[in-house]
């Protein structure tokens, strides 16, 4: 077992994308089951094709194409300054961040056998929800990544950030395209009241 473990970490060495992929599909899942445990679902009663379908998306795409805007990033701004940090974050915000919502919905909507036209009305109508929720939270996430964490460091470490906003995604995906605006009206609602 040792000889396996340490061909292993020789990949995740030679390959530090690799490190990205393994935490995304094991961190994917468990949002996916974190999520699910919020709908009150017991032991026997969870979907695990779900988790399956989190788990693929994130090892697979997520961990990849974040790995891929990383070494972009740091080649385009090599300074870890505070300002080249909220540079990044704000980069990234209008720029990967729409991308990746919009693959997350799409695909994810294809790995559950869904036709074209579906799958583009669920990025239709959950698109603008979702990312007003990330504009508020990952550049603020990202300005301490760029900023504080060594760049070997830097999908790990948000993989690990993206545990709880990966619940919402599941959370999201979950609703049907009517409790999405049910959603919208009572936050409307709400800002209303005070």
């Amino acid at each position: 077992m040792s000889t396996f473990l340490l061909k292993f970490k020789a990949i995740l060495t030679k390959y530090p994308v690799t490190r990205g992929m393994v935490s995304y599909s094991l961190i994917w899942p468990t949002s996916s089951l974190i999520q699910q445990t919020f709908e009150n679902k017991e032991w026997g009663h969870y979907d695990w094709w779900r988790c399956l379908r989190f788990s693929l998306y994130g090892g697979l795409f997520v961990a990849p194409t974040l790995y891929g805007w990383i070494k972009i990033s740091s080649a385009m701004w090599p300074k870890t300054s505070l300002r080249t940090a909220v540079m990044k974050a704000a980069v990234e915000t209008i720029s990967y961040t729409p991308a990746a919502m919009t693959c997350f919905y799409f695909i994810m909507s294809l790995l559950e056998m869904k036709t074209i036209g579906e799958a583009s009305a669920e990025v239709s109508k959950k698109f603008l929800p979702t990312f007003k929720v990330a504009a508020s939270i990952w550049p603020i996430v990202a300005t301490i990544n760029f900023s504080l964490i060594p760049e070997k460091n830097r999908v790990p470490f948000i993989s690990v950030c993206s545990l709880i906003w990966t619940c919402f995604l599941a959370y999201m995906k979950h609703l049907e395209h009517h409790e999405v605006d049910d959603e919208e009206k009572f936050i409307l609602a709400k800002k209303k009241e005070k």
